[in-house]
């Protein structure tokens, strides 16, 4: 029962931890559930009469289409594609709407295409409020932000406030030229048609900064250009733009993007931009977060080791008190068995110093132990000094024969000489060497008297 109150604790932290890394793997489970019940919703949209009439009347819708690498471009066959042609096809399908593409070459001659009613529709274009006067938006479908594009190796703007006095290069009729002209009036803004001369005149260094959407601009090779920073604050959403003067072609697009099932979507957008899309900067709280829920792990990783080494230690320390407690019981026997002996017993070290002795050696020698201990005969005075010279020689030889010694004889103790039967033999430790002489005696004449 000590254990398991003692492994409560990391049972708690060990909980912790494991609700921390199954709560991702259920929400993933619950989005996936949901994507393939949101899948299965995107059939045929509900049109009205006069939605219905407008596609009768008009059989096909003319999309003017500037080339976007992986957004909207023509294959090697000529052929139309990328994740914008097939968010068009999949709207045709559930609306019965037939999309044509016309190529335009710049984003003016695409808005003026739509100012004068040449076409009907883009895929491309994104919002500011001077287009919104003469061009309908449809609803978002996704999206990315703006990110200023500079020479590499130079240091980097982060913010347009920084490009003051700065050459910077658009498109003409780019989505935020005329933000960038009305709040940003120090900065230098030069006009061109394409992004591809914009990105020129940068390389060249006859401009020091571009704007670009993320996404595009990781599709060029870097060379001598690279992304500096993100726009805070600048999204560029994904629309469908319609001229103005066709509301049932606006609402009709707004009721398939509504029924577009999300998981679909998502599966577009990963088929043309997975691996495109730029890491971001964490922001600060991201930054926290990801810290925080790192300094969780490692603190609840700690906790349980912790733990564990702490169990483990009261485990040795338990182990180790257990034998020190059975070492001192069998000391304890040993001195009680040696006390309880009639003769005089003594234990000797490999020198002659006394080690152990019962309370018969010390009163037949009158004599403590404490008075002795660790001491040799010779160095003692409790037996003649002829007597402790003899027996300890006697002692040293036999150590090094290693033969036990039995033997009757006499011996002169200070009170006399004595008849006694002696006895000696070597002990060893548990590992075979030799540690010392085990030995005694019995006063014969003492028992014959008493006999």
């Amino acid at each position: 029962m000590l254990f398991f109150r003692r492994l409560k604790p990391a049972v708690c932290w060990m909980f912790l931890v494991g609700t921390l890394g199954l709560a991702p793997m259920v929400l993933a489970a619950q989005l996936a559930a949901t994507d393939s019940m949101e899948a299965g919703v995107g059939g045929a949209i509900q049109l009205d009469d006069q939605e219905l009439q407008w596609i009768a009347e008009h059989p096909q819708v003319i999309v003017t289409s500037v080339q976007y690498p992986l957004y909207l471009f023509k294959d090697e066959h000529g052929q139309w594609s990328g994740l914008n042609n097939d968010l068009l096809n999949r709207i045709s399908a559930m609306t019965g709407l037939q999309f044509v593409h016309e190529e335009s070459f710049s984003t003016a001659q695409l808005i003026e295409r739509l100012e004068t009613g040449a076409a009907d529709l883009s895929t491309t274009l994104a919002m500011n409020d001077e287009r919104k006067v003469i061009m309908d938006f449809s609803r978002a479908f996704g999206g990315s932000g703006w990110v200023l594009v500079g020479r590499a190796g130079r240091p980097g703007a982060q913010s347009l406030e920084q490009l003051a006095k700065k050459v910077l290069v658009l498109p003409a009729r780019h989505a935020l030229e005329s933000e960038i002209r009305r709040t940003y009036p120090s900065i230098e803004l030069r006009s061109v048609k394409t992004y591809a001369e914009a990105r020129a005149l940068v390389e060249s260094g006859e401009a020091f900064a571009t704007i670009e959407n993320e996404i595009g601009a990781q599709l060029y090779p870097s060379g001598q250009l690279q992304v500096w920073h993100s726009l805070e604050g600048k999204w560029d959403p994904d629309y469908l733009t319609v001229r103005k003067g066709q509301p049932q072609l606006l609402s009709i697009l707004n009721k398939a993007l509504e029924a577009f099932p999300p998981a679909e979507l998502r599966a577009i957008r990963l088929k043309w931009l997975d691996g495109i899309t730029p890491v971001r900067k964490p922001t600060a709280w991201q930054r926290l977060t990801h810290w925080g829920c790192w300094g969780i792990v490692i603190v609840s990783l700690f906790g349980m080791l912790s733990l564990l080494w702490n169990r483990r230690l009261t485990v040795l320390i338990k182990c180790r008190l257990e034998a020190e407690k059975s070492l001192s019981d069998q000391l304890a026997f040993q001195h009680a068995l040696m006390d309880a002996m009639p003769d005089p017993m003594f234990v000797r070290d490999l020198e002659g110093r006394l080690i152990m002795c019962n309370k018969s050696y010390e009163e037949g020698l009158s004599t403590r132990f404490d008075q002795i201990q660790g001491r040799r005969l010779i160095e003692l005075d409790v037996l003649p000094q002829e007597t402790a010279e003899l027996l300890h020689a006697e002692f040293i030889a036999q150590l090094s024969t290693r033969k036990p010694r039995f033997s009757e004889r006499q011996l002169l103790f200070h009170d006399g000489v004595r008849d006694i039967y002696q006895w000696t033999v070597p002990f060893y430790s548990a590992d075979g060497r030799l540690r010392g002489l085990l030995g005694g005696w019995t006063d014969i004449g003492q028992r014959t008297r008493h006999g």
